[in-house]
């Protein structure tokens, strides 16, 4: 996403490898900025997030020279987890109830962290559920698919109108910081017009 993006080490002529410490330091950073920017906001500080990642600041800066940069990969970051367990998902055989998990899951993350969505949106940097949604789409359709087939969801469902009402609803709570009470509310609706 970013030119502070960590390639894997490689041996290929001209590349240079990354440090394994470097790594290390860089996941440590963006570990502590998710901790960080969630109970202080996103408009705490980087020497508050070096302080929690136990590195100085110029090491944060020497992976994200900028507040929006850090910012950006920890969303990214947040994505890539995301992404991983949502394969799991996808590789339990738990079918009938994965794709309700899913839809869970990314509400919540949208609520959890819109703190951090709204000071990216104030550099510039717009966070989109339906642009996340997108990476996560083979295996939404994979568990649409499935639950389909366990009778769990209605047949007529089809994965563009599922991602559209997901990213409606979770764009919406995040955007207007909707209570856990209406969350649960809005899921529910989407799970009820979802079910066979």
């Amino acid at each position: 996403m970013n030119r502070e993006s960590v390639p894997p080490a490689s041996d290929g002529a001209g590349e240079r490898p990354v440090r394994a410490d470097a790594r290390r330091n860089r996941s440590r950073i963006l570990e502590a900025a998710e901790a960080v920017f969630a109970e202080q906001g996103a408009s705490a500080s980087t020497e508050a997030v070096a302080a929690r990642a136990g590195v100085a600041i110029g090491t944060v800066f020497r992976h994200f020279p900028t507040k929006p940069e850090l910012l950006a990969a920890v969303v990214m970051n947040l994505l890539d987890r995301l992404i991983t367990e949502v394969d799991a998902m996808v590789n339990d055989s738990e079918a009938a109830t994965a794709l309700f998990e899913f839809c869970t899951r990314v509400m919540a993350i949208s609520a959890q962290n819109r703190a951090l969505f709204e000071r990216l949106a104030e550099t510039g940097t717009r966070v989109h559920v339906g642009d996340a949604l997108t990476r996560l789409r083979p295996a939404a359709d994979m568990l649409l698919e499935r639950a389909q087939k366990a009778g769990t969801v209605r047949d007529d469902l089809r994965p563009d109108e599922l991602i559209a009402l997901l990213a409606a609803i979770c764009q919406g709570a995040m955007t207007d910081g909707w209570s856990e009470q209406l969350r649960h509310r809005a899921l529910t609706i989407l799970f009820d017009g979802m079910r066979d």
